[in-house]
């Protein structure tokens, strides 16, 4: 093969250390495939005009138009010409959202309730010192409140208080656990009387009867937060059963409860509701409020109550996730346990 520089070319046309394009062209002539050549000078494209942006309550002014070309440009301020070419400036606007979401208040009628009373009865009273019941009270208290508290729900902070049976001690518990929970700072406890054909919340506390609980299910147009009752007790609310009807479950299964309870909680996040209920394996109220709360405290009676009542008892309030399991009545501890004898008092 023949090196391209040994290739001989027309002598005078392109020096020998030129490239083999450039040989080749001037041996065959490219020359002719160049553009024709243009006599003058094609007009310069004009810019397009630009007008000042104003803000309201300026007044009108002729537009200032941008010049013709980049020379004029130069000849220009720099102010003007960034003004011409740049937005007005438009002050920031403020967009506040208004968020009215609360909890109804209770602010019934105030009754004063009788400490000797209470204390016949074998309930906490608020003002005396630790005792073995209210230590007891104290531990179930606090299961339910971080409970309450690590799931952070409205429904989580309601609790029903039933048993399988009468006499096992329902309302005993459901009464000192309102009590001893109204005793936190900064809570409220609406401790609600949902046993409607025995209903024994306001005799216990010496309360005189009233419209409650199943005259709001009822009757949509009455608000809950108007029959609640006060008490002489920082934090604690009572709202009676109300009149009996010969529906109560057909109530309590409507679309209503869930708005009362709704009513109740939502927006309140210190407000826990206790429900006194029937017992599960005597009326079916119990069985449809656990479709409703977010704890359920089974009480079982020491010596009392059987395995397959607890049993039966636990599949009717399977609509509730979670059921607790608490034993009353108890008079022998294991391990030895006496709440209250360290502080040297007890009942």
């Amino acid at each position: 093969m023949t090196e391209h520089k040994k290739i001989p070319l027309p002598e005078g046309e392109v020096p020998k250390e030129s490239s083999l394009l450039e040989r080749a062209s001037g041996a065959f002539g490219f020359d002719p495939f160049k553009a024709a050549p243009f006599k003058g000078k094609l007009p310069e494209r004009e810019m397009k005009r630009a007008k000042v942006l104003k803000h309201d309550g300026d007044t009108a002014e002729a537009p200032v138009a941008a010049p013709a070309s980049p020379e004029a440009a130069r000849e220009l301020p720099q102010e003007i010409v960034s003004d011409a070419n740049l937005p007005a400036p438009v002050p920031p606007s403020e967009i506040v959202v208004r968020q009215d979401v609360g909890g109804v208040q209770l602010d019934g009628p105030m009754f004063e309730i009788d400490r000797e009373y209470l204390r016949d009865q074998g309930i906490i009273v608020p003002e005396n010192a630790a005792s073995a019941l209210r230590e007891e009270f104290r531990i179930v208290k606090r299961q339910l409140i971080e409970t309450a508290k690590q799931r952070g729900t409205a429904v989580s902070r309601r609790i029903l208080i039933t048993s399988p049976h009468p006499g096992e001690g329902k309302t005993f518990c459901a009464t000192n656990l309102a009590i001893s929970m109204a005793c936190e700072r900064d809570s409220e406890v609406l401790l609600i009387d949902a046993d409607f054909a025995k209903p024994s919340i306001l005799s216990t506390f010496g309360l005189p009867k009233g419209a409650g609980f199943m005259d709001c299910l009822a009757d949509p147009s009455v608000n809950p937060e108007d029959l609640v009752i006060g008490t002489d007790i920082p934090g604690l609310w009572v709202l009676p059963a109300g009149n009996q009807t010969n529906a109560d479950s057909e109530y309590l299964t409507s679309a209503r409860t869930d708005e009362v309870l709704e009513r109740l909680t939502v927006g309140a996040p210190h407000r826990v509701l206790i429900f006194d209920s029937p017992p599960a394996l005597a009326a079916s109220p119990a069985a449809e409020l656990a479709k409703h709360v977010g704890q359920t405290v089974l009480v079982a009676r020491a010596d009392q109550t059987g395995q397959s009542a607890l049993e039966d008892a636990y599949r009717l309030l399977s609509g509730c996730s979670d059921v607790k399991l608490l034993l009353n009545a108890t008079q022998f501890s294991p391990s030895g346990r006496n709440f209250g004898s360290y502080y040297g008092y007890e009942e």
